[in-house]
């Protein structure tokens, strides 16, 4: 089996890789008969020389290896034919803009494995980078809180070294007895999490949350029926949640009266209603100053992301009066954080993070012959068709 480590080639450039070159020698200790080669790159966090010390072989031709691996979508005019791709094709919602990649792609004969589609045997994804999107989505959340109202100013992210250093950054700061709300209770809620306990943010129920005022920050982390009630008035479960999410309206207002800041971290499915409208934002009891969207839906469950922005520019104020963009200073908006690419900002963490999970869940199933059937679940095209898993794309395919 021979590997290849593709060179990034979307703009704006992703200096992530799915394999540090430490990441690569290991492999190569566990599995000997694996061949590894890491296609030239500029960009790359890890630089070509740091995979030659290591002994891994640098070229700018990667056509013989068997299967490539990537972070974004491989621009249609470089996918080499008759290959195994694994990469984010941002096609799994019927993404119009990725259409044509997808044609490409079984055109080409590529059997095609999603980052996104590599998940266990409950459906549960192994494979993202959704804990660095939370870490950073938190630490740039509070950022933008410090410049609009001038107490601090923290670096960029990009500026930093990596997770300790922005982590000391933080640790640094007096805040205000702020509080905030986190949606969502997986990845990105966990890197959420993570940030506001590395700076003793003190947790606190729901209950206490929503009555109560402190004399210190505070956080809490809640997930769907806490902020979804059923229209019928029974509590039932998560499950029936997803599975019936058209029985549910939003519940959210009762956050916006008692948060400064709201930090999303939750997954949205399209019938689930919306989590923070704009009625609720245009409401003279909602407090929110600060709304840190690192789920980044377009026009979805959170009103105010009118737009994403982006790592140079990743704040915009929000005029809820009047459902439109203004300037961060404008003294009636709310900032908005909703850059859709949180982890560029941490290349070697998130490089690392992501190599460590594909070590652990993929690369072994190359070489036990799939027991767990981690490849079979996550191959969307094969032959030139895509496989039984993900015929529901046929009519995007069509263009239907």
């Amino acid at each position: 089996m021979k590997f290849g480590i593709l060179k990034e080639r979307k703009n704006p450039p992703d200096r992530r890789v799915v394999f540090s070159p430490e990441a690569l020698v290991q492999l190569k200790e566990l599995y000997p008969e694996a061949i590894v080669k890491v296609e030239s790159s500029d960009i790359r966090i890890f630089t070509d020389e740091q995979y030659k010390e290591l002994g891994i072989e640098i070229s700018n031709d990667i056509s013989d290896c068997d299967v490539l691996f990537g972070v974004k979508e491989v621009p249609i005019d470089s996918l080499i034919p008759d290959k195994s791709y694994f990469f984010f094709s941002h096609t799994l919602k019927k993404q119009p803009y990725n259409r044509h990649l997808l044609l490409a792609i079984l055109e080409k004969n590529i059997d095609l494995y999603d980052h996104e589609t590599i998940v266990d045997a409950n459906n549960r994804r192994l494979i993202g980078f959704g804990r660095y999107a939370g870490i950073v989505g938190a630490y740039n959340t509070i950022r933008a809180f410090g410049i609009k109202f001038g107490l601090f100013k923290l670096a960029k992210a990009e500026t930093l070294s990596g997770k300790e250093e922005l982590i000391s950054h933080l640790k640094r700061l007096v805040l205000p007895p702020l509080k905030f709300v986190i949606t969502g209770s997986g990845k990105v809620g966990g890197g959420i999490k993570e940030i506001l306990d590395a700076m003793k943010i003190k947790e606190v129920s729901v209950d206490n949350y929503l009555t109560k005022n402190y004399a210190q920050p505070v956080y809490t982390q809640i997930d769907v029926l806490d902020y979804n009630k059923r229209i019928d008035g029974k509590v039932l479960d998560c499950m029936d949640f997803y599975q019936n999410p058209m029985e549910y309206v939003g519940d959210f207002e009762r956050f916006t009266k008692v948060s400064d800041i709201v930090i999303t971290g939750h997954f949205h499915g399209n019938d689930a209603p919306d989590i923070l409208s704009r009625g609720m934002l245009q409401s003279k009891d909602c407090k929110i100053k600060v709304i840190g969207d690192v789920s980044c839906d377009i026009n979805g469950p959170i009103a105010s992301t009118l737009r994403s922005s982006t790592i140079a520019e990743p704040f915009y104020g929000y005029l809820a009066s009047e459902h439109k963009e203004v300037d961060v200073f404008h003294p009636a908006s709310i900032v908005v954080m909703a850059v859709d690419n949180l982890p560029c900002e941490l290349p070697k963490d998130a490089s690392e993070g992501f190599g460590a999970m594909f070590m652990e869940y993929v690369i072994p199933a190359f070489f036990n012959d799939d027991k767990d059937g981690i490849l079979a679940r996550a191959k969307m095209t094969e032959k030139g068709k895509l496989t039984p898993r993900f015929s529901y794309l046929q009519d995007f395919v069509d263009g239907k």
